[in-house]
């Protein structure tokens, strides 16, 4: 076959793609057919990219680390950031100009964090970058992704570009101020997502908090300064505890060490006597389930939801939330397995009985449509919970899986809501009614988005919760409360059910009961291709959900591997040692995990210089001082 027309059979399936989207019906000129149609070529690209015989035959022309870009998560971090304050020079009186500047920064921002997957997600870290940063307190910027991080990475940059899209369309006060949130926002998330330094970690976290703060205190709803002011609040009672755990943990690896560092990687070797190591995880733990959030901390979400404008809900549900489930996996599960294995059975618990069936039982009883899905969240993300406290395969890769599964269904959702509230300005249910006569696109898409967050076999939400279940059946780390917790989650699979088709039936079936929706216009260019991506999303990844699960096999393994060696050593740390779990990690191979392990700064000193290179000491326990013995 030859090169031209082995060219156009490769080429018939987006061309096919792109027939198919562009012939929808012609409702409002051809911008809206043509950029469905781009869509629908970007999706099958997505398929065919990641397709299993694609990935092994790039794997056959010998694509190794030495040929990943180093500075391409900085340029992915810090070209919204920079974007950001590119905007403070812009003309305020100029909207259009900030507009799309905003924009085309964004969309250059998800063009570039498509480089990351043609990686192969092997072990080890990829894309890593490593410099020192404040030698002085062992600090370096340490950035890189692994099969986890790297769809983490992906959703913030496809989803933030759609909430900015949707913002920008209902907000026309304060474009310059609103542009400048929403760049520093999605560079400081997508810090966080990259950074494997605690300092680094913990500084792109406040970042984020701020613009957030400000996307609800200036453009919300009516109580928007009370939900601002609530959500930092609990944030940062979070953040507080994650801090001062962090200092804690660099002064007892300098006591095991000999050296002070804030890297992952040393942090995560760390033994820490049990009573610390206890009371480290709690701090940790504050911090990430309040940003999950899980009960009984989860009282800021709805009001953060409800308050807060379109885009910001959209960023919020899609990817804020997902920063702390990532955290628990990351930090709570990488560096303190011990405490979270002794208290997992029964944070499964509050996730079952607080999460998955009280959310869902609040959001059943919502008059509020937006509240509803925001409690919806409370629900999913107690699947997602479930899932990294069962500390299975199964279940871990499920809840990744169900972390993006719920940052597209519900960013849809919160879009779809914000469309009818452009309309008639209100929420409430009972305000609506036979919907579907008078707008039939956005009803036919807001029960496709129903249909996947309810996990309807074919949608993306339905293998992610599938696998939770499973993986909670069989865990060891829940032990005979296990099975008892998923035959409970299932319940609120069924819950779920009830009352999202519950809502359904009332806004968009039935007849026309208030005159102000007779005349209601359907969903216009705008939304149509701000939604068009999500409900692509949700088929590729209900159909094809290997995709993205075989890329985390080699991550999920390593945290396994971690969890069950904090485990381990804590269990065996009877005598309430502070030590180092792994003298002398082997970090020469670039597909190790050790790979950059941060090394003892060079001193003038010979006898610290002697001391930082002898074999390292096991410390003593607290309260009984520190032996600076070396043990030979």
């Amino acid at each position: 076959m030859t090169g031209f027309s082995g060219g156009i059979i490769e080429a018939l399936p987006y061309l096919f793609a792109f027939f198919v989207g562009a012939m929808i019906p012609r409702r409002q000129g051809w911008a809206e057919r043509v950029g469905i149609g781009v869509v629908g070529v970007l999706a099958v690209a997505f398929v065919m990219g990641l397709w299993p015989e694609a990935a092994d035959a790039e794997a056959t022309q010998a694509v190794t680390r030495a040929d990943e870009w180093p500075q391409l998560l900085n340029v992915i971090v810090f070209l919204p950031i920079v974007g950001a304050v590119a905007i403070l020079f812009a003309p305020r009186q100029n909207p259009k100009l900030l507009r799309a500047m905003t924009m085309g920064i964004l969309a250059a921002d998800f063009l570039i964090s498509l480089g990351l997957l043609r990686a192969n997600m092997t072990t080890g870290w990829h894309f890593q970058y490593v410099t020192e940063w404040l030698p002085t307190f062992g600090i370096r910027y340490h950035v890189a992704i692994d099969g986890i991080s790297l769809w983490m990475v992906l959703l913030s940059t496809v989803t933030t570009p759609i909430a900015a899209l949707v913002s920008f369309g209902s907000i026309k006060k304060r474009t310059k101020d609103l542009c400048f949130a929403m760049l520093l926002l999605h560079g400081g998330m997508l810090g966080a997502f990259v950074s494997l330094d605690l300092f680094l970690f913990y500084v792109f976290w406040e970042l984020m908090l701020i613009p957030m703060v400000i996307l609800i205190g200036v453009w919300g709803g009516v109580e928007k300064i009370k939900a601002a002011y609530k959500f930092l609040l609990f944030t940062m009672a979070g953040s507080v505890l994650m801090l001062a755990a962090i200092l804690y943990m660099v002064w007892a690896h300098r006591q095991a060490a000999g050296f002070v560092t804030f890297d992952y990687l040393a942090m995560s070797n760390l033994v820490l006597p049990r009573t610390a190591a206890t009371l480290c995880f709690i701090a940790f733990a504050f911090a990430f389930v309040v940003k999950v959030p899980m009960w009984p901390l989860h009282t800021w979400l709805p009001d953060a939801h409800v308050q807060a404008p379109t885009g910001g809900s959209i960023i919020l549900a899609a990817v804020l939330l997902k920063l702390g489930t990532y955290g628990y996996v990351r930090f709570c599960m990488g560096m303190l397995g011990g405490p979270a294995y002794d208290r997992a059975a029964t944070l499964a618990g509050v996730a079952v009985g607080g999460g998955i069936l009280y959310g869902a039982l609040c959001a059943w009883k919502q008059t509020d449509v937006k509240r509803l899905v925001a409690y919806s969240s409370v629900a999913h993300m107690g699947f997602v919970m479930l899932g990294l406290f069962a500390a299975t395969t199964s279940g871990i890769k499920g809840a990744l899986l169900t972390m993006i599964n719920h940052g597209i269904a519900t960013g849809a959702l919160f879009l779809l809501v914000g469309v009818i509230y452009d309309r008639r300005h209100t929420r409430l249910v009972s305000e609506f009614g036979g919907l579907a006569k008078v707008m039939p696109v956005y009803a036919a898409v807001f029960v496709i988005v129903t249909m996947a967050s309810i996990g309807v076999p074919g949608t993306n939400g339905f293998v992610g919760e599938f696998m939770v279940i499973v993986g909670t059946f069989v865990s060891s780390a829940l032990g005979r409360h296990g099975s008892i917790q998923a035959v409970l989650a299932t319940f609120g699979v069924i819950l779920a059910a009830v009352y999202m088709l519950s809502v359904v039936q009332k806004m968009f079936f039935g007849p026309i009961t208030n005159k102000r929706n007779e005349n209601l216009p359907d969903m216009n260019v705008r939304e149509t291709l701000a939604v068009a991506p999500l409900v692509a999303l949700i088929f590729v990844l209900g159909l094809f959900p290997s995709l993205v699960l075989d890329t985390m096999d080699s991550s999920v393994a390593h945290v396994i591997d971690k969890y069950n060696s904090g485990r381990d050593s804590h269990r065996g740390n009877t005598i309430d040692e502070l030590r180092l779990l792994n003298p002398s990690p082997k970090g020469d191979d670039p597909t190790s995990y050790d790979h950059n392990y941060p090394v003892p700064p060079k001193s003038d000193d010979d006898e610290s210089a002697n001391a930082a290179s002898r074999p390292l000491s096991t410390a003593v326990a607290l309260g009984q001082g520190v032996s600076r013995g070396v043990a030979r």
